[in-house]
């Protein structure tokens, strides 16, 4: 890493209080390297996918007569004022037996250690520094994601080769694709996250898991899936009624209780 990171510093656009801000965490940042407390990992895998109704189907390779993983998904309900379609995250896969179509997962975790670190820091009283070392870990690990989706769009995947955007534009996603991750508002269910380590195997490569509530270990972790359609699009499931919890629950071989319990927050 180059000291002290002059082209975050010497932006003509931050104020004082930012730049000292800025200064503080790019010191931190190689406080961290020196302790080993920057370490980055990512994978990612593309694989043959269809979609079966409101389901996802992963197939274990390009002859799609073994299923690897079913992904149920859920569908918005609510009624538009235009008229548009009530989305769901299956209807950016070709249906099987339309066409081949795939789709991708990942994962990506930063500061493995990192926890230790920032409670003794808050042992002895700098809550400042403890805090700062979170935070730079969520952004290091947000940033491998953002690169391994670039990576996956370039060459990985390759739909698309020549893409050429400039920072700005990337942190805006002015791209082709997206990256929903279980547990945000498109794809609600944090259980996916189990799957998704488990294709990848990320326990083993990376020491990732999940705690008992399906959140990541270390805390600075993402995951998620790749969709390439040109017309995908982040959206919101919002509430939804019986009628579709029945559905998904019988869908996922549970009980609507737990199925109602994993996806509380769009219950209508």
């Amino acid at each position: 890493m180059k000291k002290p990171y002059p082209a975050i510093l010497d932006d003509p656009e931050l104020g004082i209080e930012s730049r000292k801000l800025k200064g503080e965490a790019a010191s931190m940042l190689e406080r961290m390297e020196a302790e080993g407390l920057s370490d980055l990992g990512g994978l990612s895998a593309v694989f043959p996918a269809a979609s079966r109704g409101d389901d996802i189907v992963l197939y274990a390779d390009e002859g799609r007569a073994r299923v690897l993983a079913v992904f149920p998904c859920l569908r918005q309900q609510r009624v538009k004022e235009d008229g548009s379609s009530q989305l769901c995250l299956a209807d950016y896969l070709a249906p099987e037996g339309v066409a081949p179509d795939w789709m991708g997962l990942f994962v990506a975790t930063a500061g493995r250690g990192a926890e230790e670190a920032a409670r003794k820091l808050a042992d002895a009283g700098d809550d400042f520094g403890s805090t700062m070392i979170k935070i730079l870990c969520d952004r290091l690990a947000e940033a491998l994601a953002e690169r391994l989706h670039q990576d996956a769009r370039r060459t990985v995947w390759g739909y698309a080769p020549d893409e050429a955007i400039a920072p700005p534009d990337l942190r805006l996603g002015a791209y082709r694709g997206i990256r929903p991750a279980p547990g945000y508002p498109a794809c609600p269910d944090h259980r996916d996250k189990a799957a998704i380590l488990d294709l990848l195997g990320a326990k083993e490569r990376l020491g990732m898991s999940l705690t008992e509530s399906f959140m990541m270990v270390p805390p600075a972790s993402v995951s998620g899936f790749y969709f390439s359609h040109p017309d995908s699009k982040y959206f919101a499931i919002g509430g939804i009624g019986d009628d579709q919890i029945a559905d998904y629950a019988a869908r996922r071989g549970e009980s609507i209780e737990e199925a109602a319990k994993a996806v509380r927050e769009s219950l209508g």
